[in-house]
């Protein structure tokens, strides 16, 4: 693919122009084809990754914004501070709310202004929550309303995963999506356990507790993504919202179950991630990891961040298993470990054991990253299910049906992250314990099981009947 001057459009000199059309002002591509496989070969597949890899970056500095106050809130009260247990997790809670709820829009957004444009808006829109937290926190006075509107702006990083996800759909040939989505969306999860090992860190160097620099050090950054995306990735005038498409998903009543598992992997993962931190200063206070080695002081939840980590790497495991043992059948297994991972945690608590507490958080981050991966994996199989392969139209139509639960289900299921402090916050309240509130997600995870169970293997749907869900 030629580079073009954004002014004139003109192809630069330095690379060939292959079988795609020079950009045109602005980069915009087109007749852009990646189905056409001589144009694949020639410079389609060359341009596809480095539009995947700087949407990569882009996207894991959205994640890593959007848990910023994961990391910053267990030690607020350390910096003068006086939070209470809700006070907590409402911070926790309120960017993955709207982060959640960012979702929907920014799906149709590349299609609308492009997927470069956009990529440049929504990185530089991360600066506004980095700012904002530098601000507050270093100001003990500052009242609880403006610091949960300050947490609210960094919402905006959750946000990015839905744009950056339609973005690289529409570079890549069906045969190699999957890959390159499952590529995209580990490299943004692992953000979050990026900035979880990171940021403890960052705020003690040098000695005292600068919380501040948990938001400045990410604004160098997200200016380079943007730089990056504006002079490096393409916008595709192919790239059309399938509003159709979207339509006849939300009137599938499976776009809506599997939603519902969804949420229970990957609403866990991000809602587990979140309160993670927060769960083992409240738990286990003495807690910490010394680096002296390094010549940094003792800091104190460092060890959290293994939890979205291995959550993050299990993610493709799951896709994989789900490929050989059907998604149904892996997704099941993820619920039943995710339920005895809770388990294993409320009998750590009660025996007052860091080690099993920490070891059974760990079974539960894995487990949803297992599910995570199957559940997506059910999708395609759920929508071609009962059709003749033969039916052309129908096929093109199933296929249009899953990639918008796919953008919808994403959008839901990160509604887990809300939900999961907000339950813990009524658990402690109400009883002073986190027990209640693991009975509960037990019992949620439980019944995930049993309605995959009952919609896609038991057979009651004559629907799925010999297909591999």
């Amino acid at each position: 693919m030629a580079v073009t001057n954004d002014r004139t459009g003109s192809a630069g000199p330095h690379l060939a122009v292959g079988t795609i059309p020079a950009p045109r002002a602005g980069r915009w591509v087109d007749h852009y084809d990646p189905e056409d496989q001589e144009q694949w070969r020639t410079t389609g597949r060359r341009a596809a990754k480095r539009n995947l890899w700087l949407s990569i970056f882009a996207e894991f500095l959205g994640f890593s914004v959007w848990q910023l106050w994961t990391i910053v809130t267990p030690s607020l009260n350390a910096a003068g501070f006086s939070l209470t247990d809700d006070q907590k997790f409402w911070l926790i809670a309120v960017p993955n709310l709207v982060g959640a709820t960012l979702r929907f829009p920014y799906t149709f957004a590349v299609p609308k202004f492009g997927g470069r444009n956009w990529t440049i808006v929504s990185a530089l829109l991360l600066v506004v929550p980095c700012v904002g937290l530098a601000i507050v926190v270093q100001n003990p006075q500052t009242p609880f309303w403006l610091m949960v509107l300050v947490a609210a702006t960094a919402g905006v990083g959750g946000g990015n995963f839905a744009s950056s996800m339609a973005n690289i759909s529409f570079f890549y040939p069906e045969r190699e999506k999957g890959a390159a989505l499952g590529l995209n969306a580990a490299g943004g999860n692992l953000g979050v356990a990026v900035v979880q090992l990171v940021m403890p860190i960052v705020v003690v160097v040098g000695g005292g507790l600068a919380l501040e620099r948990a938001g400045l050090v990410v604004i160098p950054l997200a200016i380079l993504a943007a730089v990056l995306a504006w002079r490096y990735m393409d916008n595709l005038s192919t790239a059309k919202a399938d509003l159709a498409g979207y339509a006849a998903a939300l009137r599938n009543k499976h776009t809506w179950i599997i939603s519902f598992l969804y949420i229970g992997t990957f609403g866990s993962f991000i809602g587990y991630a979140g309160v993670f931190p927060t769960l083992i200063q409240r738990e286990f206070p003495g807690i910490a990891f010394d680096w002296g080695f390094i010549g940094l002081p003792a800091v104190p939840l460092t060890l959290a961040f293994l939890g979205a980590l291995v959550g993050s790497l299990a993610r493709p495991s799951g896709g994989r298993l789900a490929d050989k043992l059907s998604g149904a059948n892996v997704s099941i297994a993820a619920y039943l470990v995710m339920s005895l991972g809770a388990v294993g945690v409320i009998a750590s608590i009660s025996a007052g054991t860091f080690a099993g507490f920490f070891a059974s958080f760990l079974l539960l981050f894995v487990a949803t990253g297992v599910g995570n991966g199957s559940v997506y994996r059910m999708i395609p199989a759920i929508f071609r299910a009962g059709i003749d392969p033969a039916d052309t139209a129908a096929m093109v139509l199933a296929k249009r049906k899953a990639a918008a639960c796919i953008g919808i289900a994403a959008g839901i299921g990160a509604y887990g992250g809300f939900i999961i402090p907000r339950v813990f916050a009524a658990s402690i309240s109400g009883s002073g314990s986190l027990q209640p509130a693991l009975v509960g997600f037990i019992a949620f995870y439980l019944v995930c099981a049993v309605v995959t169970l009952a919609v896609y293997k038991a057979g009651r749907a004559q629907r799925f009947a010999g297909a591999q869900i």
